[in-house]
């Protein structure tokens, strides 16, 4: 018998997103495993694991030794690690060169600025004083972010006033940060957009781009909460712009796999966004590629980062909807499957085997829209699924969502 030539794809996380990539993988024969932060994690119920902390370079390294092409489900690892395993000869994608720019925020807005896309002001801050000129120079309110670790507006602070920075910096947030040692901080300005947008390529190790349409991804308190793909009445130019910005980003850090650009659109034009943040991954704003593009996401960056011909990004419909299921009053999410399957037959609901916590992200429900005139349904559908599942009890349509110019940066 011949030994198998499939490549042995890893991926250092055990979050959602490898849960996500592990049906693709076996789907082309691509021999998949994880290394996951415990038994019963999201991705290590699907998957053959090993329980491992991504932190320790040497259950990294053993990890290593098991697969031929290393991934990730967050960007969390030590960039010496990644470099330390690269020169050990592994194959980390995308790899610690680029992946720099997703983990810190100051360099992405440092890269961003040099490839010369629109960006807001910024200054790396290190003190109450830096911070309270930054606001004198740039405006009040202004946002404070750590450059490292934040994620779903964690890490994110809003700050109104100088008074607002003094009264944080005595006894809130910012004297936390600042009493941790992890200055310098990033002070952006704010930016007063009407709507955020994001904007997803894939690229492979020899070249290869494909670019997924942009979308409107709604925030709520801080978390994606409902994503239209394609963004309704964008222009042509903005959506080609904002296009090529992500390709122009990929291309010039040297990405592999799938790239998230996070937007904010502030005018109608060329010009009319700033990059907000970077994701080399799959991405929330992503999922409702799963059911409504020919190739998703998940099956992209498993393309992508084994250097394999990447898929059709064209959708199935007009449109696609996707709703996040964010944990709520119901602890037993399958019991009510049945219910929303029974009332939403359209709805696509996907389930990450994640325990229940106010608002953690626990699954999500994609809806294709097959005309036009079918997307008020289709948000309804997605809405009405998603509280049945969340909440239990009578389905509803659940509560709108509303996009909020006033919310805080995310991170």
């Amino acid at each position: 018998m011949t030994s198998p030539t499939s490549p042995r794809l890893g991926v250092i996380g055990g979050g959602q997103l490898a849960r996500m990539m592990a049906g693709p993988a076996a789907e082309l024969g691509v021999r998949f495993s994880v290394l996951a932060e415990a038994p019963d994690a999201s991705a290590a119920q699907v998957a053959p694991h090993t329980v491992g902390d991504h932190a320790d370079l040497e259950a990294l390294r053993a990890f290593a030794r098991t697969v031929d092409v290393i991934t990730f489900d967050h960007e969390h690892v030590p960039t010496e690690h990644l470099r330390a395993l690269e020169e050990e000869g592994v194959a980390v994608r995308p790899g610690p060169d680029a992946l720099q720019y997703a983990q810190d925020k100051l360099a992405m807005r440092a890269a961003i600025e040099e490839l010369g896309l629109p960006n807001p002001a910024w200054a790396p801050v290190s003190d109450v004083d830096e911070i309270l000129a930054f606001g004198a120079e740039h405006g009040w309110p202004m946002i404070l972010k750590t450059p490292r670790g934040g994620y779903d507006g964690k890490g994110v602070l809003r700050l109104d006033s100088a008074e607002d920075v003094r009264s944080s910096a005595a006894d809130g947030t910012l004297g936390t940060w600042l009493g941790a040692g992890i200055a310098p901080l990033l002070a952006e300005e704010f930016v007063p957009f009407t709507r955020e947008l994001s904007a997803q390529v894939a690229r492979t190790p020899s070249g290869e781009l494909k670019s997924y349409p942009v979308v409107d991804s709604v925030q709520t308190n801080g978390v994606c909460d409902l994503v239209t793909a394609p963004a309704q009445d964008l222009s042509d130019e903005l959506a080609e712009a904002a296009a090529s910005a992500a390709r122009a980003i990929a291309e010039r850090l040297g990405v592999t796999g799938m790239l998230a650009v996070e937007m904010f659109q502030t005018g109608e034009g060329a010009d009319g966004f700033q990059v907000n943040e970077l994701a080399m991954r799959p991405h929330n704003s992503g999922h409702w590629s799963m059911d409504g593009a020919v190739t998703g996401q998940f099956e992209q960056h498993v393309r992508a980062v084994l250097d394999l011909p990447l898929g059709d990004v064209s959708l199935h419909g007009e449109a696609v909807v996707m709703k996040n299921l964010l944990g709520g009053a119901n602890e037993d999410l399958y019991a009510e499957v049945p219910h929303a399957l029974g009332s939403f037959p359209e709805a696509k609901v996907h389930l990450y085997g994640k325990g229940v916590r106010p608002g953690r992200k626990l699954g999500h429900v994609n809806v294709v829209v097959r005309t036009s005139a079918d997307l008020p349904h289709a948000v309804e559908a997605a809405e009405a699924a998603v509280a049945r599942i969340r909440d239990g009890g009578t389905p509803g349509a659940g509560t709108p969502s509303v996009p909020s110019t006033v919310a805080a940066q995310e991170a």
